[in-house]
């Protein structure tokens, strides 16, 4: 037999967990207010052109969305054509094939779609359509309005 015993402590060593509930919901509360739903802010006005055949896209996050219309100039007006991608109006249009090969190399399966409205300038469009082919974004989607 061994000369010595091992003592055992009288303390219990468990974690108090009656506060638990209060810190998530605080925590859950905390995110909640904080957290934000960017939305874009448009600069151009559209108003979509309509269609029979429709499809809707399932994945969101892979498009980005290029808003092509007239410039809203404030007080009920609005100027010329303009190119829109995120938040910010495009000066140049070369500057398009930039910005979304950029994003292509983010997200390798991105679809773009374009939201053009229906008195836009077609020369425009194909412009726009021809720089998403030379930054090879080559999956390109027209938003519409549903026909009634």
């Amino acid at each position: 037999m061994s000369k010595f015993k091992k003592k055992q402590a009288k303390t219990k060593q468990s974690v108090p967990t009656s506060a638990m509930p209060d810190v998530v919901f605080m925590l859950l509360i905390f995110f909640m207010v904080t957290t934000v739903l960017r939305e874009v802010e448009l600069q151009v006005q559209i108003d979509y052109a309509t269609a029979e055949n429709i499809e809707k896209i399932e994945q969101k996050r892979r498009v980005s969305y290029v808003y092509i219309g007239p410039e809203r100039l404030g007080g009920g007006r609005y100027g010329d054509t303009k190119v829109q991608i995120d938040d910010a109006l495009v000066e140049e249009i070369g500057a398009i094939r930039n910005i979304m090969y950029d994003k292509l190399l983010e997200q390798p399966r991105l679809i773009v779609s374009l939201r053009v409205d229906s008195d836009s300038e077609f020369g425009i469009i194909t412009d726009v359509q021809q720089e998403l082919r030379h930054a090879s974004t080559l999956q390109i989607n027209y938003s519409t309005r549903r026909e009634i």
